[in-house]
């Protein structure tokens, strides 16, 4: 009991030190260096060098370098990621800090030309070389732009692709039918990464026949369309245009995402607008303003991740026993409740009976909303104090609105998933193009609906979420959890939401995904799960434990045990004992966006879980 204590004031202490003046927490947002990589990039193109800043984004990549020249986009990723090294490799020889004849700059080009050169590139790392003038698009591109014209009435449409797919490839198909092609004086050659001069114009990528299908049947609808299509082409890009800056947040920059900032100046550079242009100097500032700093060198967040800090940890210190009227708690809960969405978004194209009520990810975000943020900054607010009471029930009708007819959740949007996209061979096709129900938005609502919701019991939404999630079990008792690395965090989150449903511990599926857990703990009392686990489709050990992969299995555990097997005494003794490590393995990344692309690193989850699994089993074992 002293112990577990102990362990809950110094981390209560650490979170009401770093709390911000404005009463979210900042901690960063960690995504690896592709962000930086092509941050250095877009100040090389723009001619609005900032040295200093490309200087220490710059040492920061070159930090993170390995041995053998390439870069990784985790701990235990085999030999290195091709598509990384090139981005890396590119953005130092454009920042002008190194030179292709500096070893470590030889060792990465013989690292990109022993796994095939720039022809094997992912597709993303391709749109970054064509749209500056290293790699050649496509002659014909395979999606002609005036898709974004095609009506509801369509089999497909723009708006049947999730939110981030569609505010990434809006301008990317923009770029890609120009053929926009952006160079500097200061740009390098990458024409030595190249096996053969065809592998310049070599988009593999766009060769299937499932592409092709698809595409033909896009270009089919297009034509259909009521119109000359001179007339046409120019509607499209007016199109484009009225899309882009109909979503930009206060910063300047498209939804608060880097990605999609980014496509979108190139896509304004594409019709002509100039380097200095408000609207793009203004999109600049704002992802330089999302930078933050890590080990002394700078760091371009893809977002920052104040919301979702300041919601997990306002009701993790509730948890730990800190009062609604406490100083850290009063202040957070007043900035999550200036940050509630007042205005429509995209979401209510498919969901249209619905009023925004919802909270976002980032600071900024205010169009945007999504079903775990809201979820998070409602647990925060569950005191419902009267300050809170109109922000609680908007809240709570935006939750509930938003149940796919399926009976899960999705993330952003309401029933888009059609299946048939999943099926193309691009990259990441099920994480942009679609946002179906997952396993960790279920199991968290459902836990929030059951822990902190006045429902009737029996309530056919809790019914239709627990059959969903029972039915989306994997055979060996886990989830896949599509937002975190990866079967523990969907696990945690299902159990916990199931138990919170109100289904019993001996329910044969909450046995089986517990025996799970218990079967992949390590021998040092922790848990730990590889990326390669969303890579492979399969549970994956990382071979050492984590901070966080550890009070997610525990937590589910502690939701569904009745007593504190030994399994979970040894977890908390885990939990207590390497609380203060730094060692690599809580730097692993604990989030996701894309497998195999785009990873995150949470500053807060080290401090945040481990306070609420040692303040769960404080409750129900100790007091």
């Amino acid at each position: 009991m002293v112990w577990v204590q102990s362990e809950i004031d110094r981390l209560i202490g650490v979170l009401e030190k770093d709390q911000s003046k404005d009463g979210s927490w900042d901690y960063p947002f960690e995504t690896g260096l592709i962000t930086d990589a092509y941050m250095i990039i877009l100040m090389k193109l723009l001619e609005q060098d900032d040295e200093p800043l490309i200087e220490s984004a710059a040492a920061r990549i070159w930090s993170r370098q390995e041995a053998n020249g390439a870069w990784k986009l985790f701990h235990d990723e085999p030999d290195g990621n091709l598509s990384l090294t090139i981005e890396c490799y590119y953005a130092l020889l454009y920042s002008g800090k190194r030179k292709k004849t500096d070893q470590q700059m030889r060792l990465a080009k013989t690292f990109i030309l022993s796994k095939g050169g720039l022809k094997k590139a992912s597709m993303y790392t391709k749109f970054l070389l064509a749209m500056t003038g290293q790699f050649k698009w496509p002659a014909i591109f395979p999606v002609p732009l005036e898709a974004v014209l095609l009506p509801s009435s369509f089999f497909i449409n723009m708006y049947d692709i999730s939110v981030f797919g569609r505010s990434n490839l809006i301008p990317l198909l923009l770029l890609g039918n120009k053929k926009f092609q952006l160079k500097t004086d200061a740009a390098p050659n990458l024409g030595d990464l190249y096996l053969t001069r065809k592998d310049e114009e070599d988009w593999e990528e766009f060769r299937s026949g499932e592409i092709k299908s698809l595409f033909h049947m896009i270009t089919y609808g297009v034509k259909a369309l009521i119109g000359i299509p001179r007339y046409l082409h120019p509607l499209a890009i007016e199109a484009v245009k009225r899309y882009m800056f109909g979503r930009l947040e206060a910063d300047g920059t498209l939804y608060n995402y880097f990605s999609s900032t980014f496509y979108m100046i190139m896509a304004l550079l594409s019709l002509g607008y100039s380097k200095t242009d408000p609207v793009i100097t203004k999109a600049l500032n704002g992802l330089k303003t999302m930078a933050c700093t890590i080990h002394n060198k700078v760091h371009f967040q893809y977002t920052t991740a104040n919301v979702w800090n300041t919601s997990l940890i306002s009701y993790a210190l509730q948890q730990a026993g800190r009062s609604p009227d406490s100083s850290a708690v009063r202040r957070a809960n007043n900035y999550l409740l200036s940050r509630q969405h007042y205005k429509y978004g995209d979401w209510i194209i498919h969901n249209p009976d619905a009023s925004p009520g919802g909270w976002g990810f980032s600071d900024l975000n205010s169009i945007n909303p999504d079903v775990d943020d809201t979820t998070a900054s409602l647990r925060a607010l569950h005191i419902l104090k009267p300050e809170y009471q109109q922000a609680w029930t908007r809240g709570l009708a935006y939750t509930l609105s938003m149940q796919n007819q399926d009976g899960g959740w999705p993330a952003f949007e309401k029933n888009v998933n059609k299946k048939f996209l999943h099926l193309l061979p691009i990259q990441g096709a099920e994480y942009i193009l679609a946002d179906p129900s997952t396993p960790d938005l279920t199991g968290r609502t459902l836990e929030f609906l059951g822990r902190y919701v006045n429902l009737k019991i029996p309530d056919e939404r809790i019914d239709r979420g627990v059959t969903w999630l029972l039915q989306n079990q994997k055979k060996n008792g886990s989830w896949y959890g599509r937002w975190g690395i990866c079967y523990i965090f969907g696990t945690w989150a299902a159990l916990t939401g199931l138990a919170a449903a109100g289904i019993s511990s001996s329910h044969p599926a909450i046995k089986k995904a517990a025996g799970w857990l218990l079967a992949i703990q390590n021998e040092d009392g922790g848990w730990g799960e590889s990326c390669l686990s969303d890579i492979q489709r399969k549970y994956v050990p990382l071979g050492a434990s984590t901070l966080t992969h550890t009070a997610w299995a525990v937590d589910a555990l502690i939701s569904v045990s009745d007593k504190p097997v030994p399994e979970i005494d040894k977890a908390i003794r885990f939990l207590i004992r390497e609380g203060k490590s730094e060692g690599w393995t809580n730097q692993y990344p604990a989030g996701q966006g894309m497998a195999n692309f785009f990873y995150i690193h949470y500053h807060s989850y080290r401090y945040v879980f481990p306070l609420l699994a040692l303040s769960h089993y404080k409750h129900k074992y100790i007091t």
